[in-house]
């Protein structure tokens, strides 16, 4: 099944309606599920398996605006490094394990909606990723048990400001700004896309492809990643794990590529459909880094 989020075109998702509806999206359209009580995510998965019997007559689709599926994660947890072709492309070693890092729910942003370039950056990227969905609570489990908390899958784009990245060493800031994690457009249930292998995963920019890849090139797979991490974080339902991105990023182009105000990001994985955002700047913008530094030497924060 695709389950989608949405609220009526024009809205905002929130002051609209009390809350996001969840929709079955079809090939006629999307089907509320609010006949069948079920108005979230997290219903669903109380629910699961649905009775597709139960879902409304499909809504005019252009009355309707996608929203993120999960649009409040508990835990956005992400995984660094974790494609063989993105290592190539850097001229480095796999790592020996999982690398970790994490987002915040502030950083969720709707199918469509645009991701402001802060003026912190003039290298900013995106990186087309497959989100795992959490379905159960998981805590130590080995790989062979893993899936079974696995509810299903959409698109993350791990949007990262690639200066910041190399001066701070770490990715918090670099990679946790405000909507720098658009989700979406759909949860595809597990029933349908397995332990997530096989799955190309492409990312285009302004209509050029930059990414174009698959999941065969993930250096730990889903179960392996679900189980390492529970080694340590207990995952509990509405928890995301994204699992990494391939080879294509701008910065590691020849030459580097950076987005800007007017861009438009597609990421695409198969099964999955289509997440588009534009770009827009954050203004006024300034090429002087200095005066940030300047900023931060007066805070008393500099190293």
């Amino acid at each position: 099944m695709k389950l989608v989020s949405f609220a009526p075109a024009g809205g905002d998702g929130e002051s609209t309606i009390p809350q996001p509806r969840l929709g079955l999206l079809t090939e006629r359209g999307i089907g509320d599920l609010a006949p069948a009580g079920i108005d979230s995510l997290a219903a669903a998965m109380a629910a699961w398996p649905l009775d597709p019997d139960a879902v409304a007559e499909p809504l005019d689709g252009g009355a309707v605006r996608l929203l993120a599926p999960i649009p409040h994660p508990g835990k956005i947890i992400c995984v660094g490094l974790n494609y063989h072709d993105h290592c190539r492309e850097q001229g480095i070693e796999a790592p020996a394990y999982p690398m970790l890092f994490a987002k915040f729910a502030n950083a969720v942003t709707h199918p469509g909606e645009p991701v402001t370039r802060p003026r912190a950056t003039e290298r900013l990227d995106l990186e087309c990723e497959l989100a795992v969905v959490i379905g159960r609570a998981a805590s130590h489990v080995g790989p062979d048990e893993a899936l079974e908390a696995v509810f299903g899958y959409t698109i993350l784009n791990d949007v990262t400001m690639r200066d910041l990245q190399r001066e701070d060493r770490q990715w918090l800031r670099a990679k946790g700004a405000d909507g720098f994690a658009p989700i979406g457009p759909a949860v595809v249930t597990r029933d349908e896309l397995g332990d997530g292998r096989g799955l190309r995963v492409r990312s285009v920019v302004n209509g050029e492809t930059w990414q174009d890849s698959t999941t065969d090139e993930m250096i730990f797979d889903v179960p392996t990643l679900v189980a390492f991490v529970s080694r340590t974080i207990r995952l509990e339902p509405g928890d995301l794990v994204s699992t990494g991105t391939p080879a294509g990023v701008g910065h590691f182009q020849d030459p580097p590529r950076y987005l800007s105000g007017g861009d438009v990001m597609r990421c695409e994985i198969e099964g999955i459909g289509i997440l588009e955002n534009p770009v827009v700047d954050e203004l006024p913008r300034t090429d002087d880094h200095a005066a940030a530094a300047g900023v931060v030497e007066l805070m008393g924060l500099a190293r």
